[in-house]
């Protein structure tokens, strides 16, 4: 399968090639949060913003305008 193309023009926005890093901040202020009150420990959505890690989102690209090929490499 050389070549082999993708069936959905769809690519990543973001320069972050993982989400350690905020995964790893969220966590920390989780367990912080969790020891000053272990009676009522909030909840992981409430500490951290999925919308504002630095892997967020999606673009549709146009996969018939030069320079887009490469895009569609699997």
């Amino acid at each position: 399968m050389s070549h082999s193309r993708k069936k959905t023009p769809v690519g990543g926005v973001s320069n972050s090639l993982s989400e350690k890093d905020d995964k790893r901040v969220a966590n920390r202020k989780l367990r912080r949060l969790t020891r000053a009150n272990p009676e009522n420990p909030p909840a992981l959505r409430e500490v951290s913003d999925v919308w504002g890690m630095s892997k967020d989102g999606k673009r549709y690209f146009d996969p018939t305008k030069p320079g887009n090929e490469k895009w569609m490499r699997k």
